[in-house]
């Protein structure tokens, strides 16, 4: 059975619909969420590498290509050691940089317990605060060109979270919306909550990439080619 739904790109308007579809609209995109949890297994190397997935799906789609499969060749299939290094080297670098725009609150977290002030627990909440609001800005532009520089710059990112305006708050809401839902794996178990944090993760890596894609106009994405139909 062929789904009849449109594909959902980066040039969808962003909505919850859109947003949680994104990473299960057809058997390829589940099977690699599947994936995805399975790696969570193998902690932190398999967190290293559900970002790097991400950002490869968001790069192929700027490019106009479809973004699956994104996941590179393992098993049967043989191993493809340089799509998996790829992978692993994209989420290190991503992952430096929440480093990078969080040090600020820890430092100044570490200090408030060292002279117990509680002003400088408020200034590392808010400190954080910002810094978490600042790394999706150069998330989608690091997945255009892959260029590390886009990364270790929190002036230019909270620049464009500015620019980003009311579209990027509502991507907030939409992944605050994903969060709450994700919590439904717990039902499951264990098991259960590594499938949809993968998910989670996926939409609100979708829901910032649609976001900054359509403000700046990003590569191909404006216009990408339909997604090959996919056997549900």
């Amino acid at each position: 059975m062929t789904s009849t739904l449109p594909p959902v790109t980066l040039a969808t308007p962003l909505s919850l619909r859109s947003s949680f579809r994104f990473p299960v609209q057809h058997a390829q995109a589940r099977r690699e969420v599947l994936l995805g949890a399975a790696l969570l297994l193998v902690f932190p190397l398999g967190w290293l590498l559900n970002m790097g997935h991400r950002i490869a799906l968001v790069h192929a789609m700027h490019r106009g290509q479809p973004a699956w499969p994104a996941w590179p060749a393992w098993g049967r299939r043989g191993w493809d050691w340089a799509g998996w290094s790829a992978l692993l080297r994209h989420g290190w670098l991503t992952f430096l940089g929440m480093v990078q725009y969080h040090s600020p609150a820890l430092a100044a977290e570490t200090l408030a317990w060292s002279l117990h002030s509680p002003a400088l627990h408020l200034l590392a909440a808010l400190l954080w605060v910002l810094a978490t609001a600042a790394v999706p800005g150069y998330m989608t532009h690091y997945c255009l060109n892959l260029d590390p520089r886009e990364i270790f710059d929190p002036w230019r990112a909270l620049r464009r979270v500015h620019e980003g305006g009311r579209a990027y708050w509502h991507a907030w809401g939409v992944v605050l919306c994903a969060l709450a839902c994700s919590f439904l794996g717990l039902l499951a178990g264990g098991v259960g909550f590594l499938v949809s944090s993968v998910w989670f993760w996926q939409v609100a890596g979708f829901s910032f990439a649609t976001v900054f894609t359509q403000r700046f106009e990003l590569g191909a994405a404006a216009g990408p080619p339909p997604l090959t139909p996919q056997t549900n």
